[in-house]
């Protein structure tokens, strides 16, 4: 049976706002999208609610319109500085008589995971389990139902200031729509344009948007690891306005207009393009200025995995996606610079219906809430951010997991 699920990315350049029917498959037909220019947003963290809000409410009513359905609540995207993750464990005995593990086992293990002392401004965003152990097998996906007097688990973890948190939970409500639940940027674009061999194999994913450079590595089909770098393509814009003297506005569109990491796009490197006030600049230039901030973000990225840890880590390389994989050549030059054969750009997949202007990396964060829906709004292992538990859709959705768990066959 097929399900309507709504995705809202807020992000520091643009707001994308989606709405799709996603059958038991899990393809996802679009039913209506829009993406408008982001205000009130900076690196990824709301400083203006009124202004944010309003965006919000904006990409939210050309969705309605544009499908005809009313958007009641959604996922949305979460990133910023304040965000950090560790890895935890949890260990607990089982409690039946005939040692079989129960739904309550896995709750109390969990439970004991998450039981991490956190500073008072502080919150659990994530509780990801990334497998079981049962008496000493390890890597064991699903323990309900098996026999064993010891469940351990491991989990990725991933917290976030509460106030950062609060002000995005404000902003999506005041524009009269529901929270269902918060995701970590990276892990919703992982979602969208990793294969399944890839996680499985060990991956890493950098989503490079406008205020945030978002990273995840994925090992055996789940998260191990996971931050945030306040940079992306917003700075290469501010480094072309300083560097050759123009506005934020005009060093914008350069940079989409010929921007080019590798080469000029067949045009002499000495082309002078004509940037007002009888100023001109060479094509040379302006590449050497985006190269430059391109080949710092690349280099921040792998900072975060040993080189001669990089083939028993991510064996299946880099995926890199978010609005900045756009400019032309980042895929040749991270292999230059990162002396790496795996990396290639993601696009968002398995998309259909209205959906043209999603085929793009830009968008990977906010297909992927859709995915993340999909598979983990009523997992039973599922942890909703706490803010969130009154929310009457996200308590519907957890009652109906339970009454599943109470008629799953063992």
């Amino acid at each position: 049976m097929s399900r309507v699920f709504s995705g809202i990315d807020v992000g520091t350049s643009k707001i994308c706002a989606i709405i799709a029917n996603i059958g038991d498959d899990e393809t996802i037909q679009i039913l209506g999208s829009a993406v408008v220019p982001s205000r009130g947003v900076y690196k990824g963290l709301v400083v203006d609610i009124d202004q944010a809000t309003e965006t919000i409410r904006d990409a939210v009513m050309k969705t309605e319109r544009t499908s005809g359905l009313r958007i009641e609540s959604a996922f949305v995207s979460v990133t910023g500085k304040h965000i950090s993750s560790m890895n935890s464990k949890g260990v607990v005995a089982t409690t039946r008589a005939d040692k079989r593990v129960t739904v309550n086992d896995l709750d109390r293990v969990l439970e004991s995971a998450r039981s991490i002392t956190l500073p008072s401004d502080r919150r659990l965003l994530h509780v990801l389990p990334r497998h079981y152990t049962l008496d000493g097998t390890v890597k064991v996906q699903e323990p309900v139902g098996m026999h064993g007097f010891r469940l351990d688990v491991e989990t990725h973890i991933v917290t976030a200031a509460a106030a950062s948190v609060q002000n995005l939970i404000k902003a999506v409500r005041s524009a009269g729509v529901e929270v269902e639940d918060l995701v970590f940027n990276p892990l919703a674009s992982g979602e969208a344009v990793l294969t399944d061999h890839e996680m499985n194999s060990g991956v890493m994913v950098a989503d490079i948007g406008a205020g945030t450079t978002n990273v995840a590595i994925f090992n055996d089909g789940c998260v191990s690891h996971s931050t945030v770098f306040p940079v992306g393509g917003y700075q290469v814009t501010r480094d072309i306005a300083i560097g050759l003297g123009v506005t934020n506005e005009m060093a914008e569109e350069m940079k989409k207009k010929y921007g080019n990491v590798m080469s000029s796009n067949g045009v002499d490197p000495e082309t002078q393009l004509d940037v007002g006030n009888k100023h001109t600049v060479s094509y040379r230039e302006l590449n050497d200025v985006i190269r430059a901030r391109v080949e710092e973000i690349l280099q921040l990225v792998m900072m975060e995995v040993p080189r001669e840890k990089r083939g028993q880590l991510i064996p299946a390389g880099l995926v890199l996606t978010g609005g900045t994989a756009n400019l032309p050549g980042l895929e040749a030059l991270a292999r230059e610079v990162l002396g790496m054969e795996h990396i290639r750009i993601g696009m968002p997949a398995g998309i259909t219906g209205i959906a043209d202007h999603l085929h793009n990396p830009a968008c990977a964060t906010a297909v992927g809430l859709l995915y993340w829906g999909a598979n983990n709004a009523e997992g039973e292992d599922k942890y909703v951010y706490e803010g969130l538990k009154t929310n009457p859709v996200s308590v519907l959705r957890q009652g109906v997991s339970r009454v599943r768990k109470l008629f799953r066959p063992h």
